[in-house]
């Protein structure tokens, strides 16, 4: 059976960056705002970008120092500072095949451009439009109450702004609204408290996914070269989402259902007819029953699911509407655990539980460790002050996977390749090469 030579691949890439970083060529350049749409043929759906058959090859980035927590935000530094940042961490995505990034951090429109002329990589626009509480009227509302009217004409409001200032931004392939909305609908008002309790969670939604709709409606009136979509936990309340969002262009979901996706495929070609992506799926990487790092079952978890993906887009013979997804995520994150505490440990307690992760999930015990998601490890400062990435596992197996197109190659093949990606950790020795400026002790 055919093995992967993780080493030598890794070398590959640090010399790639290595050219990329000193010519600093810019490898996209265009003078005006990219087309960006969805269409359905005979055999599924597709999006494009002007004209060109586009998978999203995506992960979920942000970059946060050790000793820092979900307050840092690299485009408050020195614009030396940010350059050098992205230039590592661009260089290295694009080393692998990412074409995409999804970010919680809103990037200045002239960074997008940038990550963009210099890297190929596009960006989404996501705004989390009140998901964490918002300020409304001049005052901090914890959790927003989507039935207020006040609220609803201030959230659509600074929503059409972000639009208008991001929709002639080349590097912008797509605006997004919320994260997990539905599963944050804890706020309460006379008339939801007087339902039936089982009915009381639904009927926020109804409020949710109408401003929602009516958000994009607006946003499409304003630019109309761009898809417009929600990111949903899943496919909750799909009913509703069918009736309410008829101006949704795709379906933006996050998904963690394991090492494939069931019946999601079926269920939304169904109900809403409509392209999916993934804007959150993947695996941890520390095996919380043998309490340690786990890059393989991370990689081979993420080999299924591209897997999986690549068969469902349009072309296949099957249900033809996924179009891409972004990794969660790019790089650990140290602060997830206890969010202001440990800053500059990397805590290894599981804080949620989740069955379809059999690799490490025990009944009656969490396994889910949120500082442990990335597909590279946060490693310590380079010469320039950059916290440097020690690629995992995955990271490898997923620039084998991007370099085959599910639209260019057969199913036959790129499925053979897929099969043949092996986990030869007898030639990585239990580690993956750090890049040339990492120190060896990236990781405590």
């Amino acid at each position: 059976m055919a093995g992967l030579s993780f080493g030598k691949g890794m070398n590959k890439v640090c010399d790639t960056l290595a050219v990329m970083l000193m010519f600093c060529v810019p490898l996209v350049c265009h003078a005006q705002v990219d087309k960006v749409t969805t269409y359905k043929d005979e055999n599924g759906w597709k999006l494009q970008v002007n004209g060109e058959d586009y998978f999203i090859k995506g992960v979920v980035w942000s970059y946060t120092p050790r000793g820092e927590n979900h307050t840092y935000n690299l485009f408050d530094q020195s614009d030396d500072c940010i350059r050098k940042v992205l230039d590592y961490e661009f260089g290295l995505m694009k080393a692998m095949g990412v074409n995409t990034i999804r970010s919680f951090t809103m990037i200045p429109p002239e960074w997008v451009t940038y990550i963009y002329r210099e890297y190929g990589i596009m960006s989404v626009i996501n705004p989390f439009m009140g998901r964490y509480g918002y300020n409304v009227g001049g005052k901090a509302i914890q959790f927003t109450d989507y039935s207020d009217t006040l609220t609803r004409e201030t959230l659509k409001r600074d929503m059409q702004e972000f639009v208008v200032r991001y929709k002639d931004v080349p590097g912008v392939l797509m605006f997004a609204f919320g994260n997990e909305s539905n599963y944050g609908l804890s706020w309460s008002s006379f008339e939801i408290e007087n339902l039936p309790e089982g009915e009381q969670n639904t009927e926020k939604a109804r409020f949710l996914y109408s401003l929602f709709n009516e958000v994009m409606a607006a946003g499409k009136s304003i630019d109309p070269n761009h898809p417009f979509t929600i990111v949903n936990g899943d496919i909750q309340y799909i009913d509703l989402i069918a009736e309410l969002c008829t101006d949704m262009d795709l379906l933006g979901s996050n998904v963690y259902r394991g090492r494939g996706f069931t019946s999601l495929w079926q269920d939304v070609d169904e109900k809403l007819d409509l392209p999916v992506v993934f804007f959150e799926f993947g695996s941890d990487a520390f095996n919380a029953r043998e309490l340690a790092e786990d890059q393989e079952s991370q990689a081979l978890i993420l080999k299924d699911q591209w897997q999986e993906m690549y068969n469902k887009a349009a072309g296949n013979g099957e249900e033809g509407n996924a179009i891409g997804g972004f990794v969660f995520e790019w790089r650990d994150e140290w602060w997830k655990y206890l969010q202001n505490e440990n800053l500059d440990i990397q805590d290894n307690n599981a804080s949620w539980s989740n069955q379809a992760y059999l690799f490490d999930w025990v009944e009656g015990e969490n396994n889910m460790n949120e500082e442990w998601f990335g597909i590279t490890a946060l490693g310590t400062p380079n010469a320039d002050g950059v916290s440097t990435a020690r690629p995992r596992l995955a990271y490898d197996v997923l620039s084998k996977i991007w370099q085959m197109d599910p639209y260019t190659h057969e199913k036959a093949a790129f499925n053979q390749k897929i099969n043949e990606l092996t986990m030869d950790f007898c030639a990585l020795q239990g580690e993956v090469p750090l890049p040339n400026s990492e120190n060896k002790d990236s990781r405590q």
